[in-house]
């Protein structure tokens, strides 16, 4: 819907998010944005900015008027909308930017506190966006679990084929940082109950995406035959990780694959006991 204005501290009564296209070209993503928020339980306002007049003006007396707000268009306009608005991290809304063609998210503002980071995953999976997350204890997480799973799996025995990975790579749950599926699985009702138990953001990434960056230790034949992949856990694991190596390749268990995936150093090259898939280049 569009909406009138508001003014006012946030408080519980608010929208979980407002949704401002900057541009009336990306009416239709904000719309589409709306409805997929929508169905996973948010409280969605979307904005026509572009019928309020000067649109700075507009969003700071709109600003309190969500508890999180998802720009859609340049980093560099939020920036100058924003500009003198934060008051309290523990108050202010979450401010997430999507780009007109929905490439990528990024929480520029309240990340933990105003819950942005969750909310740049629940945008990815709405539109095909890559979530740029930048907080600090989301960076000191090495980890990407790339997981697949037959129709049905349920969640424990999702949970018993991570913890198993995750013992052989000898790391705790508490360092993964997130988990990536092929959009086939991002239903998955065992793989969603698990990510929902740990606090783990699901990121899903598209069928057309995995099939063109095929990396897999081992080619399942299987899997080959079911969604026409040469497999899910390892290239799922290292397209969300694009800088990390192969930590521990694909796990099989009770109908349940299993990839870990490390990030690298900055500047550090490949291991070279370890498999690496490249860098897509754009």
């Amino acid at each position: 819907m569009t909406a009138a204005l508001h003014s006012g501290p946030p408080d519980s009564s608010l929208p979980d998010v407002g949704i401002w296209p900057v541009q009336a070209g990306a009416w239709a993503l904000a719309v589409t944005l709306e409805r997929a928020l929508t169905a996973a339980g948010r409280r969605v306002t979307v904005y026509r900015p572009w019928t309020l007049g000067r649109q700075l003006e507009a969003f700071r007396a709109a600003y309190p008027g969500a508890r999180a707000w998802v720009l859609i268009g340049a980093a560099g306009i939020a920036v100058r909308f924003l500009s003198g608005l934060p008051r309290d991290k523990t108050r202010d809304p979450a401010v997430l930017v999507l780009d007109d063609a929905a490439r990528h998210v990024i929480p520029i503002l309240g990340g933990h506190e105003g819950g942005g980071n969750a909310l740049a995953y629940a945008v990815a999976r709405a539109c095909g966006a890559a979530p740029v997350i930048t907080t600090a204890s989301e960076a000191a997480r090495p980890l990407t679990l790339g997981v697949g799973c037959r129709r049905g799996v349920p969640e424990g025995r999702i949970a018993a084929a991570v913890t198993q990975a995750l013992t052989l790579a000898g790391h705790p749950l508490g360092d993964v940082r997130e988990v990536a599926t092929v959009d086939l699985k991002a239903d998955e009702p065992g793989l969603n109950a698990f990510c929902d138990r740990h606090a783990l953001p699901l990121r899903i990434i598209a069928h057309a995406d995995v099939q063109a960056r095929p990396f897999v230790t081992r080619p399942s034949e299987w899997v080959q035959r079911s969604v026409g992949l040469s497999g899910v856990s390892e290239p799922c694991a290292l397209i969300a990780s694009p800088r990390g190596e192969l930590l521990f390749p694909r796990l099989a268990l009770n109908g349940v694959t299993v990839a870990v995936v490390r990030d690298r150093p900055p500047h550090a090259p490949p291991s070279a006991s370890s498999p690496h898939f490249p860098e897509a280049t754009t």
